[in-house]
């Protein structure tokens, strides 16, 4: 078994956190206003747009699929935090602060990661990087099922969980697609 995957995992977030990192000094955490519904939708819109280009093999706006996964890593990360949050709590937040509330988000994900990744035998690294992009919409679809249900679930993890999973699916595709490992 390969025991590289929390370095490899650490390799692909620390890209997707500093993009974070520069656009909250660039916007702050305007995102605060988005709720979890609206997050939910664009991670919707970039995972049914890497799937777009998968398909049609065409590219015509430019953004690279990596982009599209570094940017659902991020919302990932933003449901993470803003689920935690209330409205009370202020809409512009210190970019330090942020940006530790995101190493804790990502650590967390890491730690569910290296888990299930035991389970299940690093079996990620011989997955097609198109089946994390299904396997991400898929998420979405139940996240967005579970939100419509008022975040109420019988048997089901909780939004946070699908949230979890999608950050993790789309670091995997970050590792595939950008060969960390031969």
């Amino acid at each position: 078994m390969q025991t590289d995957t929390p370095l490899l995992f650490d390799k692909a977030i620390s890209q997707c956190r500093e993009i974070f990192k520069k656009k909250t000094y660039d916007y702050g955490t305007a995102w605060r206003i988005l709720r979890p519904i609206s997050i939910t939708d664009q991670i919707f819109i970039k995972a049914q747009r890497i799937r777009s280009i998968e398909d049609k093999k065409e590219n015509k706006v430019g953004e690279s699929i990596e982009s599209e996964f570094m940017g659902i890593v991020n919302y990932c990360v933003i449901a993470l935090i803003q689920l935690e949050l209330t409205e009370s709590d202020d809409m512009e937040m210190d970019p330090e602060n942020v940006v530790k509330l995101y190493d804790q988000k990502t650590e967390m994900c890491k730690q569910l990661m290296m888990t299930k990744n035991h389970d299940y035998g690093e079996a990620w690294r011989e997955m097609r990087v198109s089946t994390y992009t299904d396997l991400i919409l898929m998420k979405i679809l139940r996240t967005k099922q579970i939100e419509d249900n008022g975040g109420k679930t019988l048997i089901s993890e909780g939004i946070d969980a699908n949230f979890s999973d999608m950050l993790n699916y789309a670091i995997f595709a970050l590792i595939r697609i950008n060969n960390f490992y031969k």
